[in-house]
């Protein structure tokens, strides 16, 4: 068993540990997760939406990765649905005005998926508090510092995207 990280007398902050180990992240990662699921709960409950509604408004702010948006086929293989299924969600979010579906100008076959205006702004207002501490914390550490947390992030969400994908 390892130790707790100590305080410094000062800030009353851990100190951080020299090697910490796959608990401490464990414990961190779902004290994050738990925090932000409780926003999103909210959130959902709210507004009358599924679960799966919620993780397809995720998906859909989030773009196809590339800086754009997101299409139906992608949303229904990130989420692992059927196309039916992926359709009853977008009805549900289009209908309360969430998100909105364009045609491709280039390849009318071709459809995007773009968060609405007005779904924006009560998730950014429900969310707003999220921002508020997120930044309140991003404060605390240097440039360098955030870097490095950020790429652990960004591998670490690589990483599990990679453990989840279906075969095939």
């Amino acid at each position: 068993m390892t130790a707790p990280p100590e305080r410094t007398p000062d800030s009353g902050t851990p100190e951080p540990r020299p090697d910490p180990g796959p608990r401490e992240f464990a414990v961190q990662l779902r004290g994050v997760t738990a925090g932000v699921n409780r926003v999103a709960q909210e959130f959902a409950r709210t507004h009358g939406l599924h679960p799966t509604d919620l993780l397809a408004l995720i998906a859909i702010l989030d773009g196809d990765g590339r800086g754009g948006p997101l299409t139906p086929g992608r949303l229904r293989r990130h989420l692992n649905l059927s196309s039916g299924a992926v359709s009853a969600c977008l009805d549900r979010l289009e209908r309360g005005g969430h998100v909105t579906r364009t045609r491709d100008s280039a390849d009318g076959r071709v459809v995007h998926l773009h968060y609405a205006p007005a779904g924006r702004a009560v998730a950014r207002d429900a969310f707003r508090p999220l921002a508020r501490g997120t930044d309140a914390v991003r404060r605390r550490f240097s440039p360098a510092e955030l870097a490095v947390v950020l790429r652990f992030l960004t591998e670490l969400n690589a990483e599990l995207n990679t453990a989840q994908d279906p075969p095939g």
